[in-house]
């Protein structure tokens, strides 16, 4: 999703900056759930908060966001090179 996302506001760049870019947005955001103060977590108990921040750190999303990242990457590279 993110891969999208950053491909719509970067329609521009190379699918190589957009797979590096997204991937550093996802494991910034990832990791920032490990910061626990009173007035970050109030907000992630907002619908927004959730959403955009999370709710807490996983090992596990950390292994998927490359696997969603390179499979966005193949469908860019793939099938939409020169489609847009």
């Amino acid at each position: 999703m993110m891969y999208v996302f950053i491909k719509i506001l970067l329609i521009d760049k190379k699918p190589t900056q957009i797979l590096i870019f997204s991937l550093l947005i996802c494991y910034s955001i990832e990791f920032f759930q490990l910061y626990q103060a009173d007035w970050i977590n109030a907000l992630r108990q907002t619908l927004f908060g959730r959403y955009v921040l999370g709710q807490g750190f996983l090992w596990s999303d950390i292994m998927a966001y490359p696997f969603g990242g390179f499979t966005a990457f193949l469908i860019d590279r793939l099938f939409l090179r020169n489609k847009l």
